[in-house]
Order: C-alpha cells, then sequence, then structure tokens
C-alpha cells in the first residue's frame, strides 16, 4: 500500500522488455516492474496464493511481535499514572482537587503537538530506526516521572512523555499499512491495538506486584518503583526493535529481490492504484486530505470513540469505588482487560471476514453505552462489576476497527494516507485532553455526570459510523457508474480517483471500492 513498483520504474534505466533477474539476484539491480508483474500472472493464482502465504509468514514474524510489545509498551508508559494513583504519588506529590484530572489531560498536549509533525516526517525516515528511537525515548521520559518531587515536576514529565510517544501508533498503523492489504490490515490492527488492553492487564498486574512488594525497598516508594522498572524495560525493548522491524518493501535487505517486487505487486492489485512515493510534497498530501468531505466525518468519529474511553486512566479509582483495597483494586482490572482483549480480537476478526466496518462499530458502542448506564444507574456491586466489563469491551474493540477504517479508507496517494491517518489520531486525541476531567472524585462512586456523558457519547459513534457506511455506498455507486462508462468507452487507464483498470477490450476491469 505504499511505495510500490512505479519507484523502481523511475529510477530503473532497465527496458521494459527485460526480464526479471533470478529470485536471490543481488538487491542492487533493481527488477522492472512490468517484468515481475507479468511473471506473477503467468505463474497463475494458485503460486500467487501460496507464495502470499510464505512471504506473509516471513513479514508477519518480525514485523506484528515487535510492533504489538512496542504498543504495549507505549500504553502501559502513558497509562501507569493509574496505577502509581493507588500508591503513595498524590500524598508525596502534594496532589489535591483535580490535580490528577490536570497530569493526565497534560499528556496528551504534548502528544498532539507532535502528531502530524512526525507522521509526515515518517514517509522521509526509516521507520525502523524512527519507531525504535520514540520507543527509547518515552522510555527515557517514563523513567524520569520516578524523580519528580512536586506536582508541577510531574506536569512536566507528563508534557514530554506525550511529545515523544506520539510519533508511535499513527506511524506503526502507516508501517503496517505499506505491507498490507486492507483485508489483511484489519487483522493486523486488530493484534496491534490488543496491546491496548494487554497493556491495561499487564499494568494492573504490574502495579499490584509492585506497590505491593517494592514500597519502602532501597527508600524508594511503589510508585517510584513502577515508573523506573516500566521505564527501563521500554528503553531495553527498543534497543532490540531496531535489528528487528523492516522498512517499506522495495527497500527491505532481508527480502530478497522478488519478495521486494511480489510484496508491492500484491498491495497495487488490491487497490488497482499505484502508489507514488515522493512524486508529492508532504504539503500536497495534506491539502489532498483536507478537500476530502469524509475525513471530517472520520475525525469526528475517532474523536468521540476515544473520548468514550477516557475511564481507562481512572479505571483503577472507578474500580475501587467497589469497595476493595488498592492492590485487590489493582487485581481485578486483570480479568476485565483479559476479557476486553478476547472481544477485540474475535470483532475485529469477524469485521475482516465480512468485510463489515460500521455495523461492527455499532453493535460494540451500544453494548458500551450500556455498560456506562448500569454503571451509572445502580450501587449494586456485582451490577456495577459486570458494567465494567462491558465499558471498555465495546469501546476499546470498537476503536481499533475505527483505526483500520480510516487507514483503508484513504488510499492514494501515499502523503494524503499519511495526513489522513495522523490528522484522525491527533484531533480524535483533543478528546482526552478535556475527557479527563468527565471522572473527578468528587463524583463517585457512580460518576454519574461522567458515566451518562459517556453513555450518549458511545450512541453517538455508533451514529457517525452507520452514517459512514450509507456514504461509503453512495461513494461506490459513482464509482460503479464511473467504471461503466469507461468500459462502454473501451478505454483504459481513465484518470478517474482511485480508479484504474487492467486493460480494455476483453480483459478484466478492477478498480478500488471502499469497505462499509
Amino acid at each position: 500500500m505504499t511505495t510500490t513498483m512505479m519507484d523502481a520504474a523511475a529510477k530503473t534505466s532497465l527496458d521494459k522488455e527485460t526480464a526479471p533477474p533470478a529470485p536471490n539476484s543481488s538487491l542492487s539491480v533493481e527488477p522492472n516492474p512490468e517484468a515481475w508483474a507479468a511473471r506473477f500472472t503467468a505463474n497463475g493464482e494458485e503460486w500467487q496464493r501460496e507464495y502470499e502465504r510464505k512471504l506473509l509468514r516471513k513479514v508477519d514474524a518480525r514485523l506484528m511481535p515487535t510492533l504489538i510489545i512496542m504498543y504495549l509498551l507505549n500504553f502501559l508508559d502513558r497509562s501507569n499514572l493509574a496505577q502509581a494513583r493507588q500508591g503513595s504519588l498524590e500524598a508525596d506529590l502534594g496532589m489535591t482537587g483535580t490535580d490528577f484530572n490536570l497530569a493526565t489531560s497534560i499528556f496528551f498536549v504534548g502528544y498532539l503537538l507532535m502528531q502530524l509533525p512526525s507522521n509526515l516526517l515518517l514517509t522521509r525516515v526509516r521507520p525502523s530506526l524512527y519507531l525504535p528511537a520514540s520507543c527509547c525515548l518515552w522510555g527515557v521520559v517514563s523513567t524520569c516521572n520516578a524523580a519528580t518531587q512536586k506536582f508541577t515536576h510531574l506536569v512536566v514529565v507528563r508534557f514530554f512523555l506525550g511529545f515523544v510517544e506520539a510519533p508511535f501508533f499513527p506511524g506503526a498503523v502507516f508501517l503496517m499499512s505499506s505491507w498490507y492489504t486492507r483485508a489483511e490490515l484489519t487483522r493486523r490492527i486488530a493484534w496491534l491495538y490488543a496491546g491496548n488492553a494487554l497493556a491495561n492487564m499487564f499494568g494492573g498486574l504490574l502495579g499490584a506486584a509492585i506497590l505491593g512488594n517494592l514500597d519502602g525497598d532501597m527508600g524508594i516508594t511503589g510508585w517510584r518503583w513502577l515508573f523506573i522498572i516500566e521505564g527501563v524495560i521500554a528503553i531495553a525493548f527498543a534497543m532490540l526493535a531496531a535489528f528487528i522491524l523492516p522498512n517499506y518493501p522495495h527497500t527491505t535487505t532481508w527480502l530478497d529481490a522478488e519478495e521486494q517486487a511480489f510484496a508491492s505487486w500484491r498491495l497495487l492489485a488490491d487497490f488497482s492504484e499505484v502508489d507514488t512515493y515522493r512524486d508529492a510534497s508532504v504539503w500536497a498530501g495534506v491539502k489532498l486530505a483536507l478537500k476530502d468531505y469524509r475525513l471530517y466525518i472520520f475525525v469526528l468519529m475517532q474523536h468521540v470513540s476515544l473520548l468514550s474511553q477516557s475511564f481507562q486512566y481512572f479505571f483503577p479509582s472507578i474500580l475501587g469505588t467497589l469497595g476493595y483495597g488498592n492492590i485487590v483494586t489493582l487485581w481485578l482490572t486483570a480479568p476485565v482487560w483479559f476479557a476486553t482483549f478476547l472481544l477485540s480480537v474475535c470483532v475485529t476478526l469477524s469485521s475482516a471476514k465480512t468485510e463489515d466496518r460500521s455495523l461492527h462499530i455499532a453493535a460494540l458502542m451500544v453494548l458500551a453505552a450500556v455498560g456506562n448506564a448500569i454503571a451509572t444507574g445502580t450501587t449494586a456491586i456485582g451490577a456495577r462489576f459486570f458494567a465494567m466489563f462491558l465499558m471498555p469491551m465495546g469501546s476499546v474493540a470498537a476503536y481499533q476497527i475505527i483505526v483500520s477504517w480510516v487507514a483503508n479508507s484513504f488510499p492514494r496517494p501515499l502523503v494524503k494516507r499519511s495526513a489522513c491517518i495522523a490528522m484522525a489520531n491527533m484531533i480524535g486525541n483533543t478528546a482526552t485532553i478535556y475527557g479527563s476531567y468527565m471522572y473527578p472524585s468528587s463524583t463517585g462512586p457512580q460518576y454519574i455526570p461522567g458515566g451518562s456523558a459517556n453513555a450518549v457519547v458511545c450512541l453517538v459513534v455508533a451514529g457517525l459510523a452507520i452514517t459512514l457506511r450509507f456514504l461509503h455506498k453512495w461513494e461506490n455507486k459513482k464509482l460503479d457508474r464511473a467504471q461503466a462508462e469507461q468500459v462502454a468507452a473501451g478505454e483504459a487507464g481513465v484518470k478517474v480517483p482511485v480508479e484504474a483498470v487492467e486493460g480494455a477490450g476483453g480483459k478484466k476491469v478492477t478498480s478500488f471500492r471502499y469497505i462499509y
């Protein structure tokens, strides 16, 4: 989905009729794209499927485990403030009133400032170095939380933590969209975003273990140990990731020439349109993105979806209203997030298999709305604990489908897709700046204002998903008409947005269609 064989075509001086090199030939020789395409097509569909399976296994083995662990560490260092709160954090730093809410929201100010510049820069920098560098930096900054002595120190550290964490998530989605087809991308984003639920689960377990066993060791309080240990883990893994992560298909040295060509060719076939790499500037990509009216609806949907998840930064405190002690409360967060992880994987695989996005999102957000309504409407411990399962299971699972939907709804060119992903993520995350104030401790134990508002927000997300469903159907009908006119005219390669043809006459005509 990113740099395709058009790049090679622009750089190679080989004649178009030149046969491709042998599969294991030197990568210093650029293969001819049309010759490779002819070879792959001539080999037949069965060969293509088998070769694709082998290639995907090779790519998955390096790319996905690395990104999932990095995202787990990313969210762990972002959300560990909630676990630290169960220790003596607030008392040690003299925090009162809404200080904790401010410390939570200031993270997203730094996060937002770096979003768009970072993702546009990613198209010019090797992601195998850029993403691990970001991971190493957030590990360093997160560790600095342990050295804070007063609330203002914590605010400064949290701001810079957001700044250095910003490149990762949109960058990871962008990198995956450079390797996987639309159907494959949906499943891989499901695996990636599973790091969110896993981070919350492991965060609770680590928090309980560290606060319960290391508090006071070497004269260091438990919440400081929490930041030190989790930060050091991120730094160590970043160094390893730099040697594992790939770049783009045509620049990845652990693929031979044939694998590079096939990786690019199959993405070209998925979108039926070439993806030029450096033909357009990053600002041209931003302009193209801003001209697409669908971007604004996607941005709004991602924004309110993230708003519906604001509770997770206070989840241990919300769960603590059930009346258990701090350490027990942290242990109780684990089964909630494990259930969220399982559901997230299942519904996203279902979404990919059925090629449906909108109905899955709508159903999950209704589930989250019900959870919020129950949590605010009753004081019964059993009912409230059940509701606390529904809240993340619905909203978190729906969000990962939304992210993949954004990534594969703006196919070409590369700089436009990069800008769309970055803007949706950037503006979407502004929700957490004010969403951090939805759950002030003064409104516990039921948090009626925040929970009620969140129930409504969940229904808004469901409504926006259904709206996009009908808009994409309408856009597909327009593409159908354009293709019919193209075939009737007997033309090949008519420049219709996001549409291309293989040939005219008796040859098969293919074109991109939006998923809804």
